[in-house]
């Protein structure tokens, strides 16, 4: 009797873990999740529009969905971008080399369950202030992500 309340308590247990969502699971405080008004391929084009008409840089455009399925494994609809202007980021790099680490910027296009699409990224701008002691001056071209992907979420 006890293993078949125990079997059916693993099973339960299972059932809720699959059913969370998400964009509900955690992760750190650092990442910003937006959630876009567009579907997923209408998001990463916005986005691409959007870095572009800025005149920012997009060094990197990786589908991680397809990286999955050519390792023989899948993954939800997602992509990384890896995205700036060495014009903004060379400043706080010079203050301090470690900032190298978090530079380019980056935004993660991904799609939940449901079919709606979110876009999370890193506030570069507190993050190399708070983590890495570069003064605010040198760090407020960064600051201006969030609107930028607000605006590509539909936010804006």
């Amino acid at each position: 009797m006890a293993t078949r309340t125990l079997l059916i308590s693993i099973a339960l247990w299972t059932l809720q873990a699959m059913t969370v969502q998400a964009q509900d699971l955690p992760h750190p405080a650092r990442t910003q999740s937006l959630q876009s008004q567009h579907d997923f391929a209408t998001t990463v084009s916005r986005l691409k529009d959007a870095l572009a008409s800025r005149g920012l840089t997009l060094f990197a455009d990786i589908d991680q969905s397809a990286a999955a399925a050519r390792a023989g494994t899948s993954l939800r609809p997602t992509r990384l971008f890896l995205f700036g202007n060495p014009k903004g980021g060379t400043p706080a790099m010079q203050a301090n080399p470690h900032a190298a680490v978090e530079l380019p910027l980056r935004a993660v296009v991904w799609e939940d369950d449901g079919g709606t699409a979110h876009i999370d990224y890193q506030d570069a701008a507190s993050v190399l202030g708070s983590d890495y002691g570069i003064q605010p001056s040198l760090v407020a071209p960064l600051s201006t992500v969030r609107g930028l992907l607000e605006g590509v979420a539909g936010e804006k």
